[in-house]
């Protein structure tokens, strides 16, 4: 009884090891929005930083929305607007007060637009 069940196993395994390669590999045309995927995934990245920072926490944590929160509503938004809001970032000069806070505001009603959807 034993040995049946081990050439039944045993014949079994040869068999998936023969059917697995040609099962695995599959060659195709890739669309525009899985080769544009990376750079949405970058502006994702670049806006979470961006809320990550000790400064921004800080005023999203004045207007009573902690940073957490903030991240999952980042999550949650669609990627042209992930785009928009990393571009407006990368627009802004360096040190510019207003223009700051008028990222921040943009961005907090982003979010809050994304979440009450």
């Amino acid at each position: 009884m034993k040995s049946a069940w081990v050439r039944t196993v045993c014949r079994l395994l040869v068999v998936l090891m023969v059917w697995t390669p040609y099962q695995v590999a599959q060659a195709g045309m890739i669309g525009t929005d899985q080769a544009a995927a990376p750079s949405s995934q970058a502006d994702r990245a670049a806006v979470l930083s961006f809320v990550s920072r000790a400064d921004v926490a800080g005023q999203l944590q004045s207007m009573g929305l902690d940073a957490a929160t903030a991240k999952d509503r980042v999550a949650a938004m669609t990627d042209a607007e992930v785009a928009y809001l990393a571009g407006r970032i990368e627009q802004v000069p360096a040190g510019a007060d207003t223009a700051g806070v008028i990222l921040l505001i943009l961005i907090i009603a982003a979010i809050w637009w994304v979440w009450k959807r």
